[in-house]
């Protein structure tokens, strides 16, 4: 079974969209091992365009320097530390915010350094044939004259991220902030097919458990309601960085204009947080509902026993009585004694048999 939080794993020196090296032989430093893995794509922008194809890491990080009106967008994916470093190193990274970027376990958080923002993002896909969430992250450092991302876990990829926003150069020409804002926007709708597979799980489930055929699915109900709880801490907490990039954008290097745009993210992931809690009720409704059923089932087999072992006495107490052997005892001289006793024992079992099917203890 694959691990639940994909952003614990190692970097392995892969990259999607963010990243960089040192300034001075940033290849010397990384050894260049792992780089052309770790990194994804670095690309060139300036008045909303693209300026030529793909550019080497070096070069990148190089014309990052040199940049005065456009930006320097490095992606990268499970980068190894030597890559997460370097970039640091040139970009003067805060060493905190460097440590985070290489650990990849984080809380969602916004945070800024002098005039730079780390933004941290959780990912999330749903593997439906282990009805498992797993949880990635992403990461974005943003400059004034750069953007990096690294996403860790195979989560919310960004390739596309970076083909849309440049289809759309009137968004693009707001800088590294429309890579802030593009990057928020596919994660936060990549949770609506979370959403979605998980709802379908729920909705099975439920069926099962009022389909009357008697199975007791609580490992499922558990198994789901743990996975909506880790989607819940991965979604809930970023809540309030999206409020501050929609509201309170001062002190953050990010552009005043594109407030309207991290509003409709918000929306969505207000949306999302409410469906998560709904999922964490209902589950917890089903367990309940499931355990009441599986009591009621339990009277239902103690009741049925209860009424057989009242049947089954009173043939076991005729015949003890007529089997103690005592000379002096009625009835033992009769013709008819033997099949008159028969007779009573079928009749009073017949009868409590319909008395119990009437009252349904049988």
């Amino acid at each position: 079974m694959p691990r639940r939080d994909a952003a614990r794993k190692p970097g392995n020196g892969r990259v999607d969209q963010a990243g960089s090296a040192p300034a001075e032989a940033p290849a010397q430093q990384l050894g260049g091992e792992g780089i052309g893995t770790a990194v994804v794509d670095c690309g060139l922008y300036e008045a909303g365009k693209r300026l030529g194809g793909r550019i080497e890491l070096e070069t990148a990080l190089n014309q990052a320097s040199a940049c005065n009106q456009g930006f320097v967008w490095i992606g990268l994916h499970d980068p190894s530390p030597a890559v997460v470093e370097a970039v640091g190193e040139h970009f003067e990274l805060h060493p905190l915010a460097v440590e985070d970027a290489i650990h990849a376990h984080q809380r969602p958080k916004l945070e800024t350094f002098g005039d730079s923002l780390f933004l941290v993002l959780k990912t999330a896909r749903y593997i439906d044939h282990e009805e498992l969430v797993e949880i990635g992250e992403v990461q974005i450092f943003l400059g004034a004259n750069f953007a990096v991302t690294v996403r860790h876990g195979e989560g919310s990829p960004l390739h596309d991220v970076r083909k849309d926003l440049e289809a759309h150069p009137d968004l693009l020409s707001l800088g590294p902030s429309s890579v802030l804002y593009a990057v928020a926007d596919r994660v936060v709708d990549d949770y609506a097919a979370v959403i979605e597979g998980l709802e379908v799980d729920i909705e099975e489930v439920e069926a099962e458990i009022f389909s009357g055929e008697g199975t007791n699915p609580a490992k499922r109900i558990y198994k789901l309601k743990r996975e909506a709880l880790e989607f819940k801490r991965a979604v809930n907490p970023l809540l309030t960085p999206m409020q501050r990039l929609t509201d309170r954008q001062t002190g953050l290097p990010v552009d005043p204009r594109t407030g309207d745009y991290f509003r409709d993210v918000q929306d969505h992931l207000i949306r999302d947080s409410e469906r998560i809690q709904n999922f964490d009720e209902i589950l917890t409704g089903v367990l309940q509902a499931n355990l009441a059923q599986l009591t009621v089932r339990d009277n239902q087999d103690l009741r049925k026993i209860s009424a057989w072992v009242a049947i089954i006495a009173v043939p076991t107490l005729i015949v003890g009585i007529y089997g103690m052997n005592f000379e002096n005892m009625p009835e033992l001289q009769w013709r008819f004694g033997y099949p008159l006793v028969l007779g009573v024992i079928l009749v009073l079992c017949v009868a409590l048999h319909r008395r119990f099917k009437q009252t349904g203890w049988l």
